[in-house]
């Protein structure tokens, strides 16, 4: 079977990241989607974050969800993953994300790397700016599921 981890924050999940999940889904017969601890402040806490993506992966009879701590490579072994997939929206992305696969590939050589552009429309999207956005009371449903959107308003209205 061919497994891959699709790692992130996901605080929270957007349209974009999304998108990657559905192509991920198309290429491997499993994904799980991995929700990391967040460097930053999160808005949310991890098991509100997956409170959140639940629904919107329902549509995917081959994802599943879960928390993961410490070093991918470990988590992804763990699993039997094969690989990890990474969504670039942008040239700017890349550089940080190809530091990073590389330095995977030296922790773990067996789990490989993959970038999947998303979908140009969502190529501006990412979860800090729709944060920042939902912050000062704009609209955010375009960027973020439903259920996402609502969940960001109530966060803010506090």
């Amino acid at each position: 079977m061919r497994h891959c981890i699709y790692p992130g924050t996901f605080d929270p999940i957007t349209c974009g990241h999304i998108d990657v999940l559905a192509r991920a889904a198309r290429l491997f017969d499993h994904v799980t989607l991995a929700i990391g601890e967040s460097p930053k402040s999160p808005l949310f806490t991890p098991e509100e974050r997956l409170e959140m993506i639940r629904p919107n992966i329902a549509q995917f009879k081959n994802v599943t969800a879960t928390i993961f701590t410490g070093l991918l490579v470990e988590f992804a072994v763990g699993l039997k993953a094969q690989a990890i997939i990474r969504g670039l929206r942008e040239l700017s992305d890349f550089e940080f994300e190809f530091n990073m696969a590389l330095m995977n590939r030296h922790l773990e050589p067996s789990i490989e790397t993959i970038f999947v552009m998303t979908n140009v429309k969502f190529s501006y999207t990412s979860s800090s700016l729709v944060k920042q956005v939902a912050r000062y009371g704009g609209e955010v449903a375009h960027f973020v599921p439903e259920n996402v959107a609502l969940a960001l308003r109530k966060a803010y209205s506090k």
